[in-house]
């Protein structure tokens, strides 16, 4: 088994997308961020259930149908690398 760790980026991006939706809906951002918080759960027993990313070394978990949560694969960790709306282009070239 192992432990996710979110990245600060992860982080950053979720504080951003939680804040900008409560300013209008504060019951929304709070479910949709429980929600994005749990997604991840299962790859602590299973870190190759979502597919290839974009990004070389990384796996792409679609947590909501606007939400996708970026992580890779450590040696001891699964690392949540960013979450990103899913119009949002990515990777920025």
């Amino acid at each position: 088994m192992l432990p996710i760790v979110w990245l600060q980026a992860a982080v950053n991006d979720l504080s951003s997308i939680i804040l900008y939706i409560s300013n209008e809906n504060p019951s929304a951002a709070r479910r949709l961020k429980s929600r994005l918080q749990a997604a991840p759960l299962p790859l602590v027993e299973h870190p190759y259930l979502f597919p290839l990313g974009r990004v070389s070394g990384t796996r792409e978990l679609v947590a909501h149908p606007n939400y996708i949560i970026v992580y890779r694969i450590a040696s001891d960790r699964v690392e949540i690398v960013n979450v990103l709306h899913s119009r949002q282009t990515y990777p920025l070239t």
